[in-house]
């Protein structure tokens, strides 16, 4: 397998390179997005196997092959990523440049916005509310005794639409109101992630966990004191805590250098509100790929709970649904090990006809959890996705 690099136009927008049928992991027009299929690899494996790759870099660009991807929420579940024939890239510094396979042409034909067609929407809860509310209070249960500190408790929705639904046309959307989060789309696995699972560029690693929720109104006042409250919610500080001491416990042993924000600041996405702490550090001599680190952190305690093994099995014995791709990481990585996974969240999974999408949230359920307010705290997370698929 041979791959070719040249520079590329950096006015194109990546969004219109993936188009409906591409890849597209891309945060405030830095990322990548592909078209076809040169090689499915391993994701275990994706960074040895790019190394041996033989690479035509014509750019001063230190880039080259990627594979593209997302991993289960499932532990350790086998999971494969993509090798485009076509990979655009584009970096903070507005460099922009195009990697090829084997024969593969250098030119991309943007797919262009589509007018939108008459369809109507059918949005159905497929756990029950009351399986979900009893699952919120056994997880509580569960706290309160001791058995574990934190689990998170999800339930899922469907969306029935009469015409296929736009992949393009939700990736736009997505892009308009939430830049800032990661946005991907993986053979039907589409969303917009505002967590950051980890970053490693050279011997730096990143990671910005979230834990702790409340909703956005629109309005700057009330959105400021709904923040405050936040950040001065025991409840939600615990549900923070947890995830931010494992994470750094988990990340330790690969670094010569950790550390990581006194308190937890505010992030602000457009439907909710989350408690988030920066991680960062350097690696070690012995760099592992990023690799390593998303199967050493998935599922994250924001996903999962802690302590994991014990939350894993709660969740699995009273949330009746499979998590599938939801919860898990998704992201890219090089030859290097270098690459950037998100928590695969605010998320939908669209079947093969894209006539449905299967949407997933849920929230931490520490001990003074309450059910409705669990609830609603899931209903607040859907919009992100329901507002681009279900248009108005």
């Amino acid at each position: 397998m041979r791959a070719t690099t040249q520079l590329f136009d950096a006015a194109v927008d990546l969004n219109d390179v993936a188009g409906g049928d591409g890849y597209l992991f891309v945060r405030d027009g830095v990322g990548f997005a592909g078209q076809g299929i040169a090689h499915i690899i391993s994701a275990d494996t994706a960074a040895d196997f790019l190394r041996t790759i033989d690479h035509d870099n014509q750019t001063s660009l230190d880039v080259g092959p990627i594979a593209i991807g997302n991993i289960a929420f499932q532990r350790m579940a086998p999971a494969t990523l993509v090798i485009p024939r076509k990979v655009v890239g584009k970096d903070e510094a507005g460099n922009c440049w195009i990697t090829t396979i084997d024969d593969a042409s250098p030119t991309i034909s943007p797919a262009l916005a589509s007018q939108p067609k008459p369809s109507t929407f059918n949005v159905q809860p497929i756990t029950p509310i009351e399986t979900y509310k009893k699952a919120v209070l056994a997880a509580r249960d569960a706290v309160r005794s001791g058995a574990i500190t934190k689990a998170v408790i999800a339930r899922e929705i469907r969306v029935t639409s009469s015409i296929p639904i736009d992949v393009h046309a939700v990736l736009l959307r997505l892009r308009a109101t939430f830049a800032r989060s990661y946005r991907y789309s993986i053979n039907g696995f589409i969303g917009a992630s505002p967590e950051l699972l980890v970053e490693i560029k050279g011997d730096r690693i990143r990671s910005h966990p979230l834990a702790g929720t409340t909703p956005r109104t629109g309005d700057p006042k009330t959105d400021d004191e709904l923040a405050r409250k936040l950040i001065a919610s025991m409840k939600d500080q615990v549900e923070h805590r947890v995830v931010i001491d494992v994470i750094h416990e988990m990340l330790l042993p690969w670094c010569s250098y950790l550390d990581w924000e006194p308190e937890p600041s505010v992030l602000q996405v457009a439907n909710v509100q989350h408690l988030g702490t920066l991680i960062e550090g350097h690696l070690s001599a012995v760099r592992p790929s990023v690799m390593e680190i998303v199967r050493t952190l998935s599922p994250t305690p924001a996903l999962g709970g802690h302590p994991r093994d014990a939350a894993l099995a709660l969740i699995a014995e009273a949330e009746e649904l499979d998590r599938g791709p939801y919860g898990g990481a998704v992201g890219w990585v090089d030859g290097l090990g270098n690459g950037t996974w998100a928590v695969a969240i605010r998320c939908a999974e669209l079947s093969d006809d894209r006539l449905t999408a299967r949407l997933i949230a849920g929230g931490g359920i520490v001990a003074a959890s309450d059910p409705d307010a669990e609830l609603a705290e899931t209903q607040a997370k859907f919009q992100a996705m329901l507002s681009a698929i279900v248009r108005p």
